[in-house]
């Protein structure tokens, strides 16, 4: 017998399992209970404070997520489905991963135990950096203005706003204007900040300091990446991938010892 969540104080629905029930059932009676998306925000909020209903839905809309729906529409969370949003959540935080590839690292089996990256061994002692971003080709898809507000829940305001702040830039084709994977997760990025009253002109500072980024890495690795030979320009780009990796973990690292400061 199901017992209401608003008996449990915390947002939980207890599933009864007793006697024969559970000894003829194991595989219920390793899953006791249910949560609500309430509890499952705050079993997660130590871990990840900014966690919020809202994000656990959007990840759902973008079928990073299937929770169990009651017939009255209510969605309920295994335990199961709260390590896979635990997960998903430290792939976002701690390897800056579009939900594309993380949608990507899920299908592929990805637990959240970290692994190196094939071919990315550790040499001479120095630590295996797994690359979170990719500067190969995309997948080439492109999404129309309708697609990506629909998807990503922005105002159109927001996006030609991002556009005039030269943010996203998108490409015209037949008098409309798509946007490739990448822009479509910034501006989902965006419209999340937009919420706690970000608009684009405040992102200027997101776009030089990327823009300054690029630009020192790029002379740490214009030599090789100009090569004519193909091994060489290979061995540049999956190190320009590395650094990219690391110097987005040390920026990282930095934010939150100055975000620290401020709620000493």
């Amino acid at each position: 017998m199901a017992v209401p969540a608003s008996q449990t104080g915390v947002g939980e629905l207890e599933i009864d399992i007793s006697g024969d029930a559970a000894a003829g059932r194991p595989e219920v009676a390793k899953r006791q209970k249910s949560l609500t998306i309430g509890a499952v925000c705050k079993a997660l909020a130590q871990e990840f404070p900014d966690i919020s209903i809202s994000k656990i839905r959007y990840l759902e809309d973008q079928k990073l997520l299937t929770p169990r729906r009651t017939p009255g529409g209510y969605r309920l969370y295994t335990q199961g489905d709260v390590a896979r949003l635990r997960t998903i959540l430290r792939m976002q935080r701690d390897e800056f991963l579009p939900l594309r590839v993380i949608r990507q690292e899920l299908a592929a089996g990805r637990s959240g135990e970290a692994t190196p990256a094939p071919g990315r061994a550790a040499r001479d002692g120095m630590r295996a950096w797994r690359p979170s971003v990719s500067v190969r080709e995309s997948s080439g898809a492109l999404y129309s203005m309708d697609d990506v507000l629909e998807e990503t829940k922005a105002e159109g305001k927001l996006v030609r706003e991002l556009e005039e702040y030269g943010v996203v830039k998108g490409e015209m084709r037949g008098g409309m204007r798509y946007f490739d994977e990448t822009e479509r997760e910034i501006i989902a990025a965006v419209a999340e900040l937009a919420r706690y009253g970000v608009g684009g002109r405040n992102l200027r500072v997101f776009r030089s300091s990327a823009d300054r980024e690029a630009n020192l890495l790029q002379q740490i690795l214009a030599p090789a990446l100009r090569s004519r030979n193909p091994q060489r320009r290979k061995e540049a780009v999956e190190a320009l991938e590395n650094l990219a990796a690391v110097a987005t973990h040390l920026k990282h690292l930095l934010l939150i010892r100055d975000l620290r400061k401020i709620v000493r």
